[in-house]
């Protein structure tokens, strides 16, 4: 059961011009959140629509202010910005959530280094440095909380060989925020779903059409992000969780809404998750 909203507490999160991000950032705003949003996307990708600055004024809309701040989450001058924009701004951090994230799910022996390091570079280094450099702020704040958006440290044979490259840049990613948290005493969840997600990545990069009609909508993660974000400080402190198993926790038990019009039976189910 949430405890708490949101109102007046500022958020920093990676990404989010569009897709889950955006969701989460929205779903956060109807409880009058601050949002800052770190993101390259200043220009539209010229498949996929959305910038940092269209993003913000959907935050506004949905009852948050909003701080779009063009930047890449892999330079410390572009995060030690972000992080002195938001304090500036809203005159505080209380929660840091890391939702920028590359994938490539070729296997070891073909694919490119360079697509090795982005993952890592965003993925991992990412992390680790956009939560280290607010960690200042998180400090002094009554309630602070670390989510990132990656999964369980699944290590059964099937999941450990399915994509190193990717497994090793998202179980990274776990361990950066669980490692950080526990050492601060700061509570940090690491939240992922267990059907894929209707995205961009899922509809052009992944599965095509056909996976992303049998993926769940992005509210399924927004929803249990603001679940995490509102529970008792403690109860999903240093854990991976499931998006369903939180939600589940809140009380809900028809998941038709966040599917709709999908046998069930039909949905996708995500990477590292049995």
């Amino acid at each position: 059961m949430s405890t708490s909203t949101l109102q007046g507490k500022t958020v920093l999160i990676s990404g989010g011009s569009r897709g889950i991000g955006l969701s989460i950032a929205k779903r956060l705003a109807e409880d009058g959140a601050n949002v800052a949003l770190l993101a390259k996307t200043a220009e539209p990708h010229p498949k996929l629509p959305g910038t940092v600055y269209s993003a913000a004024d959907e935050i506004r809309a949905a009852g948050g202010r909003a701080l779009p701040i063009v930047g890449d989450v892999r330079e410390e001058a572009d995060v030690q910005a972000a992080v002195d924009a938001a304090v500036e701004e809203f005159g505080s951090i209380d929660i840091v959530i890391n939702n920028a994230s590359a994938i490539n799910l070729e296997p070891a022996e073909t694919i490119e280094m360079k697509r090795y390091d982005l993952m890592h570079d965003i993925n991992v280094r990412g992390t680790f440095l956009l939560t280290r450099t607010a960690l200042p702020h998180l400090k002094k704040a009554a309630d602070p909380r670390i989510l990132s958006l990656s999964p369980p440290l699944n290590m059964s044979q099937k999941w450990l060989g399915a994509a190193p490259a990717y497994m090793m840049a998202k179980y990274s990613m776990s361990l950066a925020t669980l490692g950080i948290g526990a050492q601060h005493d700061i509570p940090a969840t690491c939240l992922w779903p267990k059907t894929t997600i209707q995205t961009a990545a899922v509809q052009y990069a992944l599965g095509g059409s056909e996976m992303y009609d049998r993926s769940r909508t992005p509210e399924v993660y927004s929803d249990s992000a603001h679940a995490v974000l509102t529970a008792e400080r403690g109860k999903y402190a240093g854990q991976t969780m499931l998006c369903e198993d939180v939600l589940e926790d809140t009380g809900v038990t028809d998941f038709g809404q966040y599917s709709p019009g999908i046998d069930p039976t039909e949905l996708e189910k995500d990477i590292f998750v049995d």
